[in-house]
């Protein structure tokens, strides 16, 4: 670590350093002005002489350097006028040869050296050759990059390139190549040396001085990517493959990295990929400790940009197989960094699968392999425990999603499961629900049971327990979010064929029973509802089947729907079952299928006997019974009788008096259909509202004696209503003389002293008033029938 001290002592030096500058530019200015030719030459080797010192680091080396570079600037262009100084200028290059110091001496040749190539008076090429030739006599690393970086910056305007007015008599553009390539060669050298030009303990420092400094020697390839001349031949002949000669044989991982990425951001995309193989070809010999997988990463990035912004050139890449070199490229990186990181091996597959994605999205084979490349790499490990590697995993599975939007475009990718295999039991999860919600966001429709075997492969970490972890040590909340997006997706699996469809249910079945107890509650309904649809629309097809062996019949999906909700006892959801039983009891009805429709209310009661122990529960669950039986056409006198027998027993043993008046009442609708065929029985209509009331009167009566009041008259209103209703369908045992006398009833309990007031009750008795007087007042048929009922 630099001290504060060993700062404060380079600020020291550097101030000294750009005062000594500044002393001499002032003498050198002043030679300038008066064109003094050799006072101005030696204030100019004075103060270039500063910049032999070794006590800066390279960041404030740099800031002297930029004093220095400023003067020269004004030296050139005295140089070039020579009427000023009456020196010819090839007199000039020799006379600035015999400044004293070896670093002022190149800095003052290089100065004249640009003039003396402007003037024309010799090849550009022999001048450029000499100053770079010359430059080696600078070995410090440092000073001699500054140096060579100076030579750079003044010639890369004077190269002999393709239409510059530096071409012909001899010079090439070969010529403007091979000098920046000499030079470029040579800082590397000298950029690389400084790695061992300090003690170990050092070691960071000197990266962080190098880091600073590469720009100087990267800028040689950006001067070479410039030059017009160098076409597609002369680069896969000449520039490359020195380029790549000088990274791999520098052995330096921070070199190799730098220059490989200067590669491929400086030259043209067309140049790489005409090149691929070539530029492949050097990142096995890298360093190991090169990071390799970003620089493919960024090669295949910029290439899968080149694909999107000209996809006339999608047959090049083709033409040179990329995709096939790019792949053979990372298995021999891979085979050769044995000790490259999971994580590391894993970013390079994304990174090809992206490009892949990109540049040739109709090759699902590709995809695939790249798919199986990786499940190769992580074969030699049962799970991945590396939380980055796991997330590299998780953005490969998702880059195929996001691509096809259509899930049924990924299932036929066969190692896209066998990737999965290798998550832990929680990321498996996390990658099943993407895949749930590309469904859903997609609105994706899988129809053959194939591809749903496949996709429930696939999201098996949702559907059953991966792992030992126990489903209730899971968060419920999460835990129910998980189910219920299984749910939804149950309701995405569809075919219009009934036959493939009857498959897709029982492979669905197959996954979701060995899911657990817990689960079932979840993802049973949405299966039950999926069977009872494919029913009705069997039922819709009946005619147009007749005579046919069909497979898929309504008696055989009814059986099916019998096995899947009695699975439910084992978790137990006696309700949820309950419910599932009288819709299938439903759909039987509309099939015309008495004995399953009977065998369905059977189980209804079953359960509601035996498991349905909540008061709450069972109130609501026998009104849902009445309110499907009433519904039930096609039921016998036989059947229909016992099934209603039923029904108005468990309606009289609630343990509330208000919910059994209330469920007596309700069942009153079991006797009188509304329908032209349907069953109107008014006697028993009548027994059932005269049963009601007699349970309302008990119900008044215990809260007389527990509260000391009868409490509201509402089950009195609620059954006048009934009344009413059962009046108007014109039920011959429903009298005018009935109603009144119920509500003088009311009336009577409204004065009577136990009432307790209750606005909700009064409001609706005047309610029920005000109708039977607009019934009244509306005369023709129903006005007649309404007109002895006095209120």
């Amino acid at each position: 670590m630099v001290t504060t001290e060993g700062m404060e002592e380079e600020e020291k030096w550097l101030a000294e350093g750009i005062a000594a500058i500044q002393h001499n530019a002032f003498y050198m200015s002043r030679a300038l002005d008066s064109d003094n030719l050799r006072e101005a030459l030696k204030y100019s080797a004075l103060l270039l002489s500063e910049l032999r010192t070794s006590k800066l680091s390279p960041h404030k080396y740099y800031d002297l350097y930029m004093r220095a570079f400023d003067e020269l600037r004004k030296l050139e262009m005295f140089f070039r006028e020579e009427d000023r100084h009456g020196c010819s200028v090839i007199d000039l290059y020799e006379l600035v040869q015999h400044a004293g110091n070896i670093l002022p001496r190149l800095y003052l040749l290089c100065t004249v050296g640009s003039v003396y190539i402007k003037s024309k008076e010799a090849p550009a090429k022999d001048i450029l050759k000499d100053l770079v030739e010359m430059c080696r006599g600078i070995q410090h690393p440092t000073r001699g990059l500054f140096l060579r970086s100076y030579l750079a910056q003044i010639s890369r305007d004077k190269l002999p390139d393709l239409g510059s007015e530096y071409e012909g008599e001899g010079d090439t553009v070969m010529d403007a190549v091979d000098f920046v390539l000499q030079n470029f060669t040579e800082m590397n050298k000298l950029w690389v040396r400084m790695q061992h030009n300090g003690p170990v303990r050092l070691k960071e420092k000197l990266e962080k001085e190098r880091s600073e400094l590469r720009d100087l020697v990267g800028k040689n390839l950006h001067v070479l990517s410039q030059i017009e001349g160098v076409d597609l031949e002369m680069y896969k002949d000449v520039v490359l493959p020195r380029v790549l000669e000088q990274v791999v044989n520098c052995k330096d991982e921070i070199a190799q990295y730098y220059l490989m990425d200067c590669i491929i951001q400086v030259f043209p995309d067309e140049y790489h990929l005409q090149t691929l193989e070539t530029l492949l070809g050097a990142c096995p010999q890298l360093q190991p400790a090169v990071d390799v997988k970003t620089v493919l990463s960024r090669l295949m990035e910029r290439l899968s940009n080149y694909a999107d912004s000209s996809p006339e050139v999608l047959p090049d890449f083709l033409q040179v197989e990329a995709f096939a070199k790019l792949s053979s490229a990372i298995g021999k990186v891979i085979e050769a960094q044995v000790d490259m990181p999971v994580v590391g091996a894993i970013s390079l597959f994304v990174s090809l699968l992206t490009f892949t994605l990109r540049v040739h999205p109709d090759r699902l084979d590709y995809v695939d392999q790249v798919l199986g490349a990786c499940v190769k790499k992580l074969s030699s490990k049962a799970k991945l425990e590396d939380s980055k590697a796991t997330k590299q995993v998780v953005t490969l599975l998702s880059a195929p999603l996001e691509k096809y939007t259509d899930i049924v475009t990924v299932l036929t990718l066969s190692n896209y499961p066998r990737v999965m295999d290798h998550l832990d039991a929680g990321t498996n999860k996390i990658m099943a629900t993407i895949i749930i919600e590309s469904i859903m966001k997609n609105d994706t429709c899988v129809s053959t049971a194939d591809k749903v075997e496949v996709l429930f492969e696939l999201i098996k970490g949702l559907i059953k327990d991966l792992d030992e972890t126990a489903t209730d040590e899971l968060d419920e909340e999460d835990f129910k979010e998980e189910q219920n997006s299984v749910a939804r997706l149950l309701h995405m699996l569809y075919n219009d064929e009934p036959e493939e469809m009857l498959k897709i249910i029982c492979t669905v079945r197959k996954h979701i029973m060995a899911g657990g107890p817990n689960r079932l509650t979840f993802t049973v309904p949405p299966l039950a509802f999926s069977a009872l649809k494919l029913i009705r629309r069997l039922q819709v097809q009946d005619g147009d089947m007749a005579g046919e062996e069909v497979p898929a019949t309504p008696k055989k999906i009814f059986q099916l729907l019998n096995e899947i909700i009695e699975a439910l006892s084992s978790v137990p959801a006696s309700e949820l079952a309950l419910r599932l039983y009288l819709q299938c009891a439903e759909a039987a009805n509309d099939c015309e299928l008495e004995p399953i429709a009977y065998e369905f209310f059977t189980q209804a009661f079953v359960l509601y006997e035996e498991e349905v122990a909540d008061s709450k529960a069972q109130v609501t669950a026998i009104h849902l019974i009445i309110g499907t039986l009433q519904k039930m056409t096609v039921f016998g006198v036989e059947n229909r009788d016992t099934l209603t027998h039923k029904a108005t027993g468990y309606s009289a043993k609630l343990l509330k008096k208000p919910d059994q008046c209330r469920a007596v009442y309700a069942c009153s609708h079991l006797f009188w259909v509304d329908d032209q065929d349907g069953i109107k029985d008014g006697e028993r209509v009548l027994l059932c509202l005269k049963r009601s009331l007699r349970i309302a009167n008990a119900a008044q009566q215990q809260a007389n004696v527990t509260r000391g009041s009868s409490g509201p008259v509402t089950l009195f209103v609620e059954i006048l209503n009934k009344y009413l209703y059962f009046f108007e369908k014109g039920n011959p045992q429903v009298t005018p003389a009935a109603i009144q006398s119920l509500i003088e009833l009311i009336k009577t309990e409204m004065q009577s002293d136990a009432t307790t007031p209750d606005t909700a009750s009064d409001a609706f008795f005047s309610s029920t008033l005000r109708y039977i007087q607009f019934q009244k007042q509306k005369g023709g048929l129903m006005g007649e029938k309404y007109s002895p009922i006095k209120v």
